[in-house]
């Protein structure tokens, strides 16, 4: 059994042979179950076929006949990570495949890993966020401190040797030339740094991706591991990204132009506004495309599909959870954040009194630029997993809504005759 995050489908194909446990001889193989002992001879004369419970009589009454067992609904193939179209399971909002929450609420699900399997809750989304990172913390944290590392001391170098070559003053003390030759250097820095950061999350992304797709079946992951699995679809997730930034970027441009052209503020404004909205939703809308891209092993155009499919009716849903989890980041971010900020340009006032914050040599300085890099490392080292976490688990959710995705979860983590129940009514009235 195939149990990487990157497998086509996750357990064997259902169109290998039926699942384990299936009645009437199906599916024999390595699940089956072994035959019924026979009573021994003189004994009661039990059935060798019972009643299911709440259905039993006494050994010496006649017996009813047994109810033959429910036949459980067998996902279609392709129904695992790499389902391009997935079977037309439970739509949005509706739940309804063997062991499944029904009519009389959830029952017990499976949890093999660090959500149970079946449709999540946002309760649930955070926790399975955060306990990935708590139980696998050996696997994520590296990851996300190298990153942040390596991102934030490129950073530091370039503000320090870029924007503080800026000039301050204007008129006779700096030329004309002088302002567009340090500008353009500063500008070709700065992308450069931006690019470097690009790359950096988009690799951490990436690993983190596969890693939570392993907890969420119960298995570890190392850093190995991970890289092995994801960088054969870096450069698609680099594309993917590339996309959907240049896309942004001509989206506004093309509704902000008109008011540009003709000078009009009103005109611009009135661009500004419809972009605003239409981003955001587009942003949801694909906000998807990462995961599936990484655990489908799809091409960008294909992943774009599957996202737009899956939040398909569940768009505010998404778009709550993810705002939320933003503004959870975001806090967290600030509270490390800001105080060591202060602390570098308290530190840069000392050394060059209020002179400092007139020509920006306070916010430049050493000091204030480390701290700050270092309160951005340790953000960065908590909140990018959390982020990662719940795009994974969003888009888990959703198949599992869609999909039943979770029978495929269930049988790849080993669970046997997961699903090959139904949900028991209430009794009484």
């Amino acid at each position: 059994m195939n149990d990487s995050p990157g497998w086509a489908a996750p357990g064997p194909s259902p169109s290998d042979g039926e699942r384990p446990g299936t009645p009437d001889g199906q599916g024999a193989g390595e699940g089956a179950q072994p035959p019924a002992q026979q009573p021994p001879a003189g004994g009661p004369k039990w059935s060798a076929e019972q009643p299911p419970p709440g259905e039993w009589s006494s050994p010496g009454s006649p017996q009813a006949p047994p109810t033959p067992p429910r036949q459980p609904q067998q996902p279609q193939p392709g129904a695992g990570w790499g389902s391009q179209g997935g079977p037309q399971g439970p739509q949005s909002g509706h739940y309804d495949h063997p062991g499944a929450p029904g009519q009389w609420g959830k029952p017990p699900a499976a949890k093999p890993g660090v959500i149970p399997l079946r449709p999540l809750d946002l309760g649930e989304i955070l926790d399975g966020a955060v306990a990935t990172m708590r139980s696998h913390w050996r696997s994520v944290l590296p990851i996300t401190l190298v990153v942040a590392t390596v991102v934030q001391v490129i950073s530091v170098v370039v503000q320090k040797y870029t924007l503080s070559d800026l000039p301050v003053t204007s008129g006779d003390e700096a030329s004309l030339r002088e302002l567009v030759d340090t500008l353009g250097g500063s500008m070709l820095a700065l992308v450069a740094n931006g690019f470097i950061q690009l790359i950096g999350t988009i690799v951490a992304t990436a690993m983190l991706t596969m890693i939570f797709s392993r907890a969420v079946l119960g298995h570890g992951s190392t850093i190995g591991t991970a890289w092995r699995e994801a960088r054969p679809q870096l450069l698609r997730l680099l594309g993917l990204t590339l996309l959907l930034g240049i896309g942004g970027a001509l989206l506004v441009g093309v509704l902000l132009l008109p008011g540009i052209a003709l000078g009009s503020i009103g005109l611009g404004l009135l661009g500004g506004f419809v972009a605003l909205p239409l981003l955001l939703w587009l942003g949801i809308k694909f906000s998807l495309a990462s995961p599936a891209l990484m655990l489908e092993k799809s091409s960008v155009a294909t992943s774009l599909r599957r996202s737009s499919r899956l939040v398909q009716g569940s768009w505010w849903r998404i778009f709550g959870i993810t705002a939320l989890t933003g503004l959870i980041t975001t806090f967290v971010s600030a509270i490390i954040v800001w105080p060591l900020t202060a602390v570098g340009l308290a530190i840069g006032l000392a050394d060059g009194g209020v002179a400092g914050l007139e020509d920006g040599t306070a916010a430049t300085g050493w000091a204030a630029l480390i701290l700050s890099a270092v309160g951005a490392v340790i953000a960065q080292t908590i909140t990018m997993p959390i982020q990662s976490g719940v795009t994974v688990l969003l888009y888990v959710d959703q198949r599992i809504r869609r999909e039943a995705l979770d029978l495929e979860l269930a049988r790849a983590a080993g669970l046997e005759n997961y699903g090959s129940h139904p949900a028991t009514p209430p009794t009484g009235g």
